[in-house]
């Protein structure tokens, strides 16, 4: 019980941080600003967090998507590439949208916090990782051309990576339709040109 209330009042301040981050950014931002917004004292705020920076690496942690990902390669690929490519594009497309305001944040701040930059990339380098062994994988069982799976793999985030960007800042190309269309089209695109 007091290990879920814990749980319960760390996931209520990182949720007001984050809000409050994307708004007026990390520098414009205290820490008091943060423990009244989500109900609770500063002291709260240090007991569980210890600095501003320490509570915005352990929101990265919880909002971003690596064990979601995960756990979609280790148990929901069929290997069929394309229908693969495609659950892993809609997987991270929804996890990127509903965790904007966090990328946001950590775009906002950028190499102003030491480390914080490379903390946050350990998420998309460990979906790099995924992917470059699921390509070697496709490319053993002859499913794709000779190609070298890590470039592969670089390329198909940066193409998903752009997509999100767009769809993230409200661009009026990216409505639901016309986004789940784009990605479709990305996908088999992409898709084709792997394959033999």
């Amino acid at each position: 019980m007091a290990s879920s209330r814990k749980k319960e009042t760390s996931e209520k301040i990182m949720d007001a941080a984050i809000e409050l981050f994307s708004k007026n950014g990390f520098d414009g931002v205290t820490t008091e600003e943060i423990a009244a917004a989500a109900g609770f004292s500063e002291k709260t705020l240090f007991r569980h967090f210890k600095s501003k920076q320490n509570l915005l690496e352990q929101a990265i942690d919880r909002y971003h998507y690596a064990d979601e990902m995960r756990a979609i390669f280790d148990n929901e690929l069929s290997g069929n590439v394309y229908d693969d490519l495609r659950l892993i594009s809609e997987n991270y497309h929804r996890i990127m949208y509903r965790n904007r305001k966090m990328l946001r944040v950590i775009m906002k701040v950028g190499n102003n916090l030491p480390g914080l930059h490379q903390y946050a990339h350990r998420h998309p380098r460990a979906l790099q990782e995924f992917l470059t062994q699921y390509f070697g994988d496709m490319k053993k069982q002859n499913k794709l051309r000779d190609v070298d799976e890590e470039k592969v793999a670089i390329t198909f985030l940066y193409m998903n990576f752009g997509l999100a960007q767009g769809r993230m800042n409200e661009d009026p190309a990216f409505s639901d339709e016309e986004f789940k269309a784009l990605l479709k089209e990305s996908v088999d695109l992409f898709t084709r040109g792997l394959t033999p």
